[in-house]
């Protein structure tokens, strides 16, 4: 199938009892067993739950996998990848994080004994002074949260792989979508989402996903999952499914609203400096367009006036976005990352890698691009 039908049918059967077309709820914790241990495939719902198989095989669909698992929030599946490690592994990700991804990292896994390196990820080669016999993990965002920069998938994933077949290669996939990249076919082994977002489409669920090729790797991910228990409830798991199934036309028109906004502010005498790999004039640009079909709907954009007064002012003035944090629903939200998605990295680091009082993040939803740019318009004018 291609992708836009497998949005809708992959990994898709009508329900064989009744032949209803979209997968029924199945609102139950337990199942009637015949005889102890004999079943009809379902035990308890922590396990499985026929509404979260059809999910999870759209999920693996959609992203070229074998195998999909649907869990309770995003950060719960990345928690669910690093729990494959053990004390004195070590894992070199990107230095331009999800304030959630890094706070997990550095607060809570590291005082388990994991090591983590950061690192620009913009240009391969920076990883590899730091592989050595303890690497495990690399861990990629791209476009990044929420500078947008972009790691080669392929060529990290090649470099890496040819130093040690053992470490594995995850993607956040959340900004792209598999609608415009596939991390899977570009060498990567583990594709995580923040289903919240982009997946589910229309801000109305919280759900991870995490989507692999490799049978052993499935196992040994549905192990941690079955026995840590962050599964997504059967509900969430109906209205994501009902969300993927309109993934394509969505981001259609995120990616050419995300395209206007951004060449508007290129334009706009108040801005300094737009981060999209979508303009030609992004130094990442070349990448971006070799391994993405379309650029999405994400853009930031820095402020020439840097103070925090200018900023918080101008995220007042907003009518049609809206204030507030999370990403990839049918709505255009307004973020300012200082003091909302990514308050819990130290001032510090965010000051090293860019992220200031100036910067503004944007989801570009698929309202009238007229409405959208009039609204932006007047909230950096007024």
């Amino acid at each position: 199938m291609k992708f836009n039908t497998k949005t809708i049918h992959g990994g898709q059967q009508h329900d064989p009892s009744t032949g209803a077309v979209m997968p029924p709820i199945y609102q139950t914790s337990t199942y009637a067993q015949s005889s102890p241990g004999t079943h009809k495939g379902y035990e308890y719902s922590r396990a499985a739950n026929p509404t979260r198989t059809a999910l999870e095989n759209s999920f693996a669909s959609i992203e070229n996998g074998t195998h999909g698992f649907a869990f309770s929030s995003g950060l719960s599946a990345i928690d669910c990848v690093l729990k494959m490690l053990n004390p004195g592994d070590e894992i070199i990700a990107g230095d331009d994080l999800y304030g959630g991804t890094y706070r997990m990292f550095t607060k809570m896994f590291e005082k388990y004994g994991l090591k983590f390196h950061f690192v620009n990820m913009e240009i391969p080669s920076n990883i590899l002074p730091l592989i050595n016999k303890n690497t495990k993990l690399i861990w990629l965002e791209t476009p990044t949260n929420p500078l947008m920069k972009i790691a080669d998938i392929q060529e990290i994933s090649s470099l890496v792989k040819k130093i040690d077949s053992n470490i594995l290669v995850a993607v956040d996939n959340t900004f792209a979508t598999p609608y415009l990249q596939l991390p899977l076919d570009l060498g990567a082994d583990i594709v995580m989402h923040s289903a919240t977002k982009y997946l589910g489409g229309h801000s109305d669920i919280v759900m991870g996903a995490l989507m692999v090729k490799d049978a052993k790797l499935a196992e040994e991910l549905h192990f941690i999952q079955f026995a840590g228990g962050a599964v997504a409830g059967p509900q969430d798991c109906f209205l994501a499914l009902r969300g993927i199934k309109t993934l394509h036309i969505r981001m259609q028109r995120h990616c050419e609203n995300g395209m206007a906004i951004a060449q508007f502010l290129e334009q706009h005498p108040k801005v300094a400096e737009v981060f999209y790999p979508g303009l030609t004039s992004d130094k990442n640009h070349a990448v971006a367009k070799k391994q993405m079909k379309d650029f999405g709907g994400m853009v930031s954009f820095k402020l020439k006036d840097e103070s925090r007064a200018t900023a918080f002012k101008i995220l007042e003035n907003f009518k049609v976005f809206t204030l507030a944090e999370s990403l990839g629903g049918v709505e255009s939200l307004v973020n300012h990352p200082v003091t909302m998605t990514h308050a819990s990295i130290p001032e510090k680091e965010r000051e090293i890698i860019g992220i200031t009082d100036s910067l503004i993040r944007l989801s570009v939803g698929i309202e009238d691009i007229e409405d959208l740019l009039k609204d932006l318009e007047n909230a950096l004018n007024n």
